[in-house]
């Protein structure tokens, strides 16, 4: 059995490795190739943007840590030195996909890195790739659908969500995520290698969008904790990192706006396992994490009355009732009722068996607007944008209308507003020296 799933995983890597090479391309990642045609003729004279994801780069780091790179982005361009808040709950999932589609997580539907959808009877998981890989499982359009349905070609490096077909497309170039491709140090200058190979290849076939992702500092703030010596490591590893990947699209010559977010923040967390199932009775009580789904509308209301002031360390909704600047009511994944933790506390629904093993030493997931160690980070530079600017913080929601403007797309209907961003970018967020694309 084993020298048959071997054989078949290397027979799938040949053949993504032949269609690579038939495109022109020897990438540092196993890439796959989907056959999109060329760019169109409007595609071509458009100006290229990379998206960089840093995993839990906290707002605060690249100042406390000395980030040289990350700051001289930021001054050279454009900057959020207070942060940019993410999406609620401040997991990574979530606001990848909120950065992508410009939906809150209620919106767009992928509400936690894991929970139970009432209507499918199924669970989504971030560690489970047969869903992660479904795209009936989102909603929206992300930012590559939008441009591949242009005729503008695009890439993702390990983005969350982008190996799934969504909204009818595929980005024409995506890795596949696997452990493989996140720890190693050849795995992380392999993403700066491919980016910058993809921008060689023929102005007809190279991407106009490339979206990266990397899991660091997300790996040491969880454990060790955000103050700690190796997630400070981590941080000027990952900044050091952003200076080569600039350096390598300078050396393109390309028109290219370079884009350096994080998807939520890092807090030190406090205590230990809190189990709802110690202050209600949830037999009968589909469940995921601190997400709790009851069978009738009349166990939902009986253990909300149990839940609602069992502990000051959390908050319980009806779903009805969640607090609006949440942006969570909209959707039965989000559970009912609703639980929302008032701090840095790890909130689950029951114990496993055995115990289970201590919180991490640091956590995310919080209300970004009650808790500021949630705030994420926000650097950008290139032609597209003014120099020397900074933001107030800014719900990120909004990044969804500002990168399509800058690739000269008009965005869809969603959460955010150009209005938010415009006055960073260099045209104002007008028209006028960016055409429409095709229809």
């Amino acid at each position: 059995m084993g020298r048959r799933i071997c054989g078949a995983l290397l027979v799938g890597l040949l053949s993504i490795c032949a269609a690579a090479a038939q495109a022109g391309l020897n990438p540092a990642l196993p890439l796959t190739h989907v056959e999109h045609g060329p760019n169109s003729a409007w595609a071509e004279q458009q100006h290229y943007v990379v998206l960089v994801s840093l995993d839990g780069f906290r707002w605060d780091y690249a100042r406390r840590d000395h980030a040289t790179h990350l700051l001289a982005l930021g001054r050279q361009g454009v900057w959020a030195p207070e942060g940019m808040l993410p999406s609620y709950p401040s997991l990574t999932f979530p606001n990848h996909l909120t950065i992508v589609t410009g939906l809150y997580p209620e919106h767009h539907g992928i509400v936690a890195n894991r929970f139970y959808d009432p209507a499918r009877k199924a669970h989504y998981a971030m560690s489970e790739a047969k869903a992660v890989t479904d795209g009936s499982w989102y909603n929206g359009v992300p930012i590559w659908s939008l441009a591949e349905s242009k005729g503008m070609r695009t890439a993702t490096l390990l983005w969350p969500g982008s190996e799934a077909e969504i909204a009818g497309e595929r980005p024409t170039w995506y890795a596949h995520f696997d452990e493989s491709t996140q720890a190693s140090a050849a795995a992380e200058q392999a993403r700066i290698d491919d980016a910058a190979a993809l921008l060689k290849l023929p102005e007809d076939q190279r991407p106009h969008l490339i979206a990266i992702y990397y899991s660091e500092p997300d790996e040491e703030g969880h454990k060790y904790g955000p103050d700690a010596p190796e997630t400070r490591a981590a941080v000027l590893k990952m900044d050091a990192l952003a200076g080569k990947l600039k350096a390598a699209l300078d050396a393109t010559g390309l028109p290219i706006d370079l884009v350096v977010v994080s998807d939520h923040g890092m807090a030190k967390s406090e205590g230990d396992w809190i189990d709802l199932d110690q202050f209600a009775d949830l037999k009968g009580f589909e469940t995921d994490g601190a997400l709790l789904y009851g069978t009738s509308e009349a166990e939902r209301a009986r253990v909300y009355d149990e839940l609602k002031h069992a502990s000051p360390e959390f908050m319980a909704y009806r779903l009805k009732n969640v607090p609006a600047e949440l942006h969570a009511k909209a959707n039965a994944r989000a559970g009912d009722p609703v639980i929302v933790a008032t701090g840095p506390y790890a909130i689950r629904a029951h114990a496993p068996a055995d115990g289970g093993q201590k919180p991490t030493a640091g956590m995310h997931g919080f209300d970004p607007h009650a808790m500021a160690a949630m705030k994420a980070s926000f650097f950008a530079e290139g032609p597209d944008l003014v120099k020397g600017k900074t933001v107030a913080p800014f719900e990120n929601v909004n990044l969804y209308s500002w990168m399509a403007h800058m690739l000269g797309l008009t965005a869809p209907k969603n959460d955010g507003s150009l209005n938010i961003l415009s006055g960073t970018l260099r045209d104002g967020g007008g028209e006028e020296e960016k055409p429409e694309a095709p229809k």
